[in-house]
């Protein structure tokens, strides 16, 4: 090696002794280890985005409240201020390695934050990194922290973004069926009970009902991201505070809020706060309902587009790819089908942070790093499954009007409509005429003399048949068996 070749190692000491760390990595003896004890996903935690800002945006936080309160060198809160603002900004997230499944309830997670951002800051003060006499990721970074109230605090706040581009992407996919029920507003179709033929009503009004439920779910979502905004920061190893100024719990809250434009509070009972991630599961759930509900959309669009020849074929969903290796010319619901799976990983993940949140022992809960994946995971896998829903499914669905004309035009279910004028008794009897003879409900009604052809058409008009337009008279008495006489 020359003399004036840079090393390439670095060597740091932790408790249990000293590693050579890469001389460029931002990270360091902390991060190597968790790399090295969990190789478990092959996913590091830089794949939630939002996770790494969250992270920065506590350290920053800290950074000025530790200044505020007289226990940070002004100069050492400002290097370590810039250098959480760069990982704010975007910058260093691959330098995020440790994986998103590990032991140490989130320990591993901040220390490979305190590591990043202590050596950023390193290099903005022009030192090499790895001076950890001048700046230390436990003394300095960490000053005032414990990971029990870091990580909690950082994951509520990542969700909290994240959850922004969910309700954004899902108010989008309401706003498309909502514009596929003003453009199917006077297309009549049979509704269906038990997958039974039931009565009349408009294929916009299917749709409306879709934008309806998902309008809902975000009311609920939107209604529940309030849980993640009460933290427990200050609390430290177990709530207690032990280490940290009595002035910086309610000095970080001050900057966190600032910083993250969320409305933050300190828990009440930082004890409690730091041992309970219920808030967690309260989350989740919400998000498996959304999951849920979507899915059974997806359930109704593949059973209306089934066919096309032998099913239901009411709409026509987009061509998007060839559905079948042998049969040619096939074409299947794949992206209702995404959906649909998504769906049964959001209720599975649901199911683990469950067990994760009952698992907690005594004043903490080891296992939050699972919880966050997987509310992470479901929220991400989420928005990307409305997206491709919206884009290559529910924009370009259109209507088979003929056939569905077709089926009001023969049905059965048009008979309900009558009887307000006809009774029940007669309407019956009519239908299982109808039926028997396949002839049509109309003329058998004017063939008896109840009614005539105009107030038949007036009634079974697709405004009263949707129930747009409803009127009622006064229902004769007309036994079935006078019918059949």
């Amino acid at each position: 090696m020359a003399a004036d070749a840079p090393a390439l190692t670095r060597t740091e000491t932790d408790s249990l002794g000293s590693m050579e760390i890469p001389a460029d990595a931002y990270w360091g003896i902390h991060t190597a280890r968790a790399e090295a004890n969990f190789p478990i996903t092959k996913r590091p935690i830089s794949v939630y985005p939002d996770l790494v800002i969250a992270l920065a945006m506590v350290k920053q936080a800290s950074a000025r409240a530790n200044r505020d309160i007289g226990v940070l060198d002004p100069e050492k809160a400002d290097l370590i201020d810039r250098a959480a603002q760069r990982v704010i900004d975007g910058e260093f997230h691959d330098q995020f390695t440790v994986g998103v499944i590990q032991g140490g309830a989130g320990t591993s997670t901040n220390m490979n934050a305190n590591e990043v951002i202590t050596n950023i800051a390193l290099e903005l003060a022009g030192r090499e990194k790895g001076d950890y006499a001048f700046l230390s990721p436990i003394d300095h970074t960490n000053r005032s922290q414990s990971t029990n109230d870091v990580y909690p605090t950082a994951v509520k706040i990542g969700l909290s973004l994240n959850l922004r581009a969910l309700l954004d992407e899902l108010d989008l996919l309401r706003r498309a069926f909502l514009n596929k029920s003003h453009e199917f507003h006077d297309v009549l179709k049979v509704g269906r009970t038990q997958l039974q033929d039931a009565v009349p009503m408009t294929l916009g009004q299917e749709f409306h009902g879709f934008a309806t439920t998902l309008g809902e779910d975000h009311s609920r979502l939107t209604e529940n991201a309030s849980l993640m905004f009460e933290v427990n920061m200050g609390a430290t190893a177990i709530g207690t505070g032990i280490t940290a100024n009595p002035n910086y719990a309610p000095t970080v809250i001050k900057h966190l809020r600032e910083i993250t434009g969320l409305p933050l509070e300190t828990a009440s009972d930082l004890v409690e706060s730091t041992s309970d991630t219920g808030a967690f599961m309260s989350f989740s759930a919400s998000l498996k309902r959304n999951a849920i509900k979507l899915s059974k959309i997806c359930n109704d669009l593949r059973l209306l587009s089934s066919g096309p020849q032998a099913g239901l074929g009411e709409i026509n969903l987009p061509a998007k790819q060839a559905g079948s290796s042998i049969m040619p010319g096939k074409v299947n619901p794949v992206i209702p089908e995404v959906v649909n799976q998504v769906a049964f990983a959001v209720a599975g993940a649901d199911v683990t942070v469950t067990m994760a949140v009952e698992g907690g022992q005594l004043q903490l809960n080891a296992f939050e790093p699972v919880i966050a994946h997987s509310i992470f995971q479901s929220i991400t896998w989420m928005r990307q499954a409305m997206w491709t829903l919206r884009v290559n499914c529910v924009d370009g669905i259109t209507a088979n009007r003929d056939r569905l004309g077709a089926m009001v035009g023969a049905s059965v279910g048009v008979v309900t409509a009558l009887t307000p004028f006809i009774g029940y008794a007669a309407s019956a009897a009519l239908a299982k005429t109808a039926l028997l003879t396949n002839r049509n409900v109309a003329d058998l009604v004017v063939e008896a003399g109840l009614m005539t052809r105009d107030e038949v058409m007036k009634q079974i008009s697709p405004a009263r048949l949707s129930g747009l337009e409803t009127v009622t008279a006064a229902i004769p008495v007309i036994a079935a068996e006078d019918l059949e006489s």
